[in-house]
């Protein structure tokens, strides 16, 4: 089997939450979540034989987005809210 890149594995992205704006804080966020998976199950033919099954299934998409906006609100309240 292919494992994932290591930097696909970086829990945190550039080792540090804070970003310059909020469109950055959400790509880290979507980052962090990607990786997050990817060090649960690092292994590309898992990944990507899994996609199909949840990506066409509204709950599934739903749960992820959930996941990345809990990441967001951790982000931007390391960030001060971008004040």
């Amino acid at each position: 089997m292919t494992r994932v890149p290591d930097e696909a594995l970086d829990l945190i992205p550039g080792g540090t939450l804070i970003t310059a704006t909020p469109a950055e804080g959400r790509a880290l966020a979507i980052a962090i979540v990607r990786n997050t998976v990817h060090n649960i199950q690092p292994e590309l033919e898992a990944l990507q034989a899994g996609r199909p099954q949840y990506a066409t299934d509204a709950a599934r998409l739903i749960a992820a987005t959930q996941v990345v906006s809990l990441e967001f609100a951790t982000i931007a309240a390391a960030n001060n809210y971008w004040r």
